[in-house]
């Protein structure tokens, strides 16, 4: 876990266990949304033990930015001179103290316990005197005084208030812009940081073929607004129901589903027979157009480039049965481990192919916080030049008049738009397909031809398609 642990003798399991979820994400680049579901059930922490454990881990690493900056204008030293362990801790007092209903005199003294435990005394003074300048003020007061001011400094403004890089910030407003032109994007753009700021709910697919979504509604689930497949869950842990549990239904996010209903929906003439999804790991849009693909009779190959996360798939598609493990031909799912940009299977193979490229994951920024401080802007030139090589070899693996769906989990225009410009430029055997028709039911899809989801809008991860089809 953590490089010391904190002992629960000397402070709470709850704050302890936030902390050491820090302490794995800082120092070993760990994921919260994997890490901490197993450490609740390790330490023994349900009910509302749990509750306060996860918005204290979520809520310190989203606000993380803004509270780096108010810890800064409380300590007379720049904050890399602050021991790291220390610094953990003081983000965790000031998320209770700005943004939580937790007394301020509770919010201090178990922080300065916690510095206790995992440092010194002299540390422990130290953070008792920092937590008690961040009290003397609200997060109103706090943003006032260290974020700069909006008119001059727009973009400075919306890091620091919400808490997002200033790059993440000035590539969200670009992509906003792009797709829904500049009067809204300037409008837009505090909503859908404050949406990436905002607790996501639970979205449960049920697996077609295998379950539908009358049977999630009934133990307590809504039907979801867009996807036929959908439904929310109000409250509780997925996977104690039993259709998530037997591989009927499993967890995965709105806009996920819609791009993969989209490719299983549009027009094809001709043979449907082989599905392709290319990098399939760790499974969710594989499992639902594995049921979707089978319900016509269609084959799918899930290829997943890491044997570890390709196992991952096999899981996913476990609900359907010893096909999803082994077989070729009419009605079978198959999973390899092999380089999509390689490939190991014939040119023209399939009729439809997903691509869920690799990306910076800007679009899930709400459900793994974490990425908004890991990513730089340097991410970028190598993660498109493997896009662009995936997106050749998809196109590559199709046949004439088959489609490719191009998709990523981030609206970046240099990982979406650009992406798809340069390869279809480069090529003489490809036509872009306007995507929205195939989403009829989901609102706001701006001017096209590709489709372009976003939290403050639609509720989904900002999921990016592009459909394209070979001529």
């Amino acid at each position: 876990m953590a490089s010391r642990m904190t002992s629960p003798s000397t402070s709470d399991p709850a704050r302890t266990a936030a902390f050491d979820v820090l302490q794995a994400v800082r120092t070993r680049d760990a994921y919260a949304n994997l890490l901490l579901p197993r450490l609740l059930r390790e330490r023994g922490l349900s009910g509302r033990d749990a509750a306060f454990t996860t918005e204290l881990v979520y809520g310190t690493l989203r606000g993380l930015g803004t509270y780096d900056e108010i810890i800064a204008a409380c300590v007379d030293r720049d904050l890399s001179a602050v021991d790291p362990e220390v610094l953990d801790a003081l983000r965790l007092g000031a998320h209770q103290l700005l943004a939580m209903d937790v007394p301020a005199h509770a919010a201090v003294s178990t922080t300065v316990d916690l510095v206790r435990a995992v440092a010194n005394e002299g540390a422990s003074r130290f953070a008792n005197a920092i937590l008690r300048r961040i009290g003397q003020r609200d997060l109103a007061a706090w943003i006032e005084r260290i974020a700069p001011d909006p008119q001059d400094d727009p973009e400075g403004f919306l890091s620091a208030s919400r808490s997002h890089p200033r790059w993440i910030v000035s590539a969200l407003w670009d992509s906003l812009q792009a797709h829904r032109g500049a009067e809204r994007a300037h409008r837009d753009i505090g909503e859908l940081l404050e949406a990436d700021n905002a607790r996501p709910g639970v979205t449960l697919v049920t697996r077609p073929g295998l379950g539908d979504v009358k049977e999630l509604t009934e133990l307590g689930a809504l039907a979801a607004r867009y996807s036929p497949y959908a439904a929310y869950l109000a409250g509780g842990d997925p996977a104690a129901l039993d259709p998530v549990r037997e591989g009927r239904a499993g967890v995965q996010d709105e806009g996920s589903q819609l791009v993969a209903v989209a490719l299983a929906a549009a027009p094809l003439e001709g043979r449907d027979e082989r599905w392709l999804d290319m990098c399939a790991g760790p499974g969710g849009k594989a499992a639902l157009l594995a049921g979707l693909a089978l319900e016509r009779g269609a084959s799918l190959l899930a290829n997943e480039i890491a044997p570890h996360r390709a196992e991952l798939v096999r899981r996913a598609l476990r609900g359907y049965g010893e096909r999803a493990l082994e077989g070729e031909g009419t009605g079978s799912l198959q999973v390899i481990a092999a380089d999509g940009i390689r490939a190991p299977w014939q040119p023209g193979s399939f009729d439809r192919v997903m691509l869920d490229a690799p990306c910076t994951g800007l679009g899930a920024l709400r459900r793994r916080p974490e990425s908004r401080w890991r990513r730089v802007p340097e991410d970028l030139e190598r993660l498109t030049r493997v896009q662009r090589r995936l997106l050749s070899s998809a196109i590559d693996s199709v046949r004439p008049g088959g489609l490719v769906a191009y998709v990523t989990c981030s609206p970046h225009l240099e990982e979406t738009r650009d992406v798809v410009r340069q390869v279809v430029k480069a090529r003489r055997d490809v036509e872009r397909v306007d995507a929205r028709p195939l989403l009829p039911d989901v609102p706001d899809l701006g001017g096209g031809p590709d489709v372009q989801l976003w939290p403050h809008l639609h509720g989904t991860d900002a999921m990016y398609l592009a459909l394209l089809r070979r001529s």
